[in-house]
């Protein structure tokens, strides 16, 4: 991705970018304050976000505050990435209704490897001069050192009271829903890690709101000046109503391939277009207008503005020719009903990998195989819908068995993969 910005611009020039697409900046004023601190001490601001490598994938909703660390990075200030490797064990409840499996070391350790490179997809590990490089920490640098009395001291600088504030554990101890302690233990681990790198600004979504302020409770206890926190829209997933999330499987992953992102956006609701310009392209305050523009016009085609929202996307992870090709192989696929030149192939063994102790190998197993649903469940769902379609035949039984030594064309809804069993 290209830097469009410059660092030494004025505090107020630089509130301008800072605050387009943020939800929330708390305390009112503060940020500015803290810019023109900044200035006068001719110090970069430590700018933090957390993430917990509970699965693998960075998606398009993680881009949105990632973005903003990019803006933050490109006016010169100094980026912190917390790996919560240990906040990760315990698993983040916001917004949960009960608690959450928690994970091993190794599961999270695993994760953080793809984590990592897929998060300078977005913010640069090491810029050109006179940008900073990411600082990364994994916060088990400081929690695996603690001794009992440490956790003691940290447990004793907040209150139970203030923790059932939190609407999630509000709404679960009125229900008589289980709370484990280790949980309430996950917004001190938080809010800890901003004293441990000294943190000037946390970055989270809307969500993260309770976990942000308690990090500058801590910080206030540690003679810290409170950090700004700045919080970010949460981005709907592919209906556009419920959030992006990989287990829900409404989600365009980062690392996924240019077709496939181009075609999860070609499935967006036309209602959700907008929101996704304003918050994960590159687009400016210019071109968003002249959207918004097109999309309330009767005579203009919202496909023509989605298409290029997929081709704009594609492009920024991909480059701009794939982009162009992903749209292309989109409208030879579906425009003109033909099998793209190049598609993404699978193999008997990903068919007999996924088959794992199952009898014999099923459409549902080949979905799984393919990529194309990431659960049995899933690929179920897909079948029953009539979504499915094999060799151009439309497949509406779970327990068809396809046949291993054809070639053949597997479709589920818009995507498309090639089966070849000798590859």
């Amino acid at each position: 991705m290209t830097s469009r910005l410059q660092p030494g611009l004025t505090p107020e020039q630089q509130m301008e970018i800072l605050t387009r697409g943020t939800e929330e900046i708390l305390p009112e004023g503060a940020l500015l304050d803290r810019l023109h601190q900044s200035r006068r001490e001719n110090r970069p601001l430590r700018v933090k976000q957390g993430f917990d490598p509970t699965a693998p994938d960075i998606h398009l909703g993680h881009t949105v505050g990632l973005r903003k660390l990019r803006q933050f990075q490109e006016l010169g200030h100094q980026v912190v990435l917390i790996v919560g490797d240990y906040t990760g064990m315990v698993g983040d409840p916001s917004g949960r209704s009960k608690t959450r499996p928690q994970l091993s070391m190794e599961e999270v350790q695993a994760n953080a490897l793809t984590y990592l490179d897929q998060f300078h997809r977005v913010v640069e590990a090491r810029p050109a001069a006179p940008l900073l490089p990411v600082e990364v920490h994994r916060n088990g640098e400081w929690f695996a050192r603690m001794a009992f009395m440490d956790v003691m001291k940290l447990a004793s600088e907040y209150t139970v009271a203030r923790i059932l504030e939190r609407e999630d554990f509000s709404k679960r101890f009125k229900a008589s829903q289980p709370i484990s302690i280790h949980e309430l233990f996950y917004p001190l681990m938080q809010g800890y890690d901003s004293v441990a790198i000294r943190s000037d600004v946390e970055l989270g979504a809307t969500e993260q709101k309770f976990n942000l302020i308690v990090g500058r409770a801590l910080q206030e206890a540690h003679q810290q000046p409170p950090q700004i926190v700045l919080t970010v829209p949460v981005l709907p997933g592919l209906d556009g109503v419920q959030r992006m999330s990989k287990s829900l499987g409404n989600y365009i992953g980062v690392a996924e391939s240019p077709r496939e992102m181009f075609g999860k956006v070609m499935s967006l609701p036309d209602g959700a277009m907008l929101l996704f310009w304003r918050l994960v392209t590159d687009a400016d305050g210019d071109e968003i207008a002249a959207i918004e523009g097109e999309l309330a016009d009767s005579t203009v085609n919202p496909m023509s503005v989605k298409k290029r929202l997929g081709q704009r996307i594609a492009g920024m992870y991909h480059g701009a020719e794939a982009g162009v090709q992903a749209q292309a192989d989109f409208e030879a696929q579906f425009s003109r009903k033909e099998v793209p030149a190049e598609l993404v192939e699978f193999d008997r063994s990903a068919v007999l990998e996924a088959q794992g102790h199952a009898p014999a190998i099923t459409i549902v197993e080949f979905l799984v195989a393919s990529g194309i649903a990431p659960s049995k469940s899933m690929a179920r769902r897909l079948v029953e819908q009539g979504a499915v379609s094999l060799g151009g035949v439309k497949i509406q039984d779970v327990s068809l068995r396809p046949n291993l030594d054809r070639d053949e064309i597997l479709k589920a809804g818009r995507k498309m993969k090639r089966y070849r069993p000798g590859v």
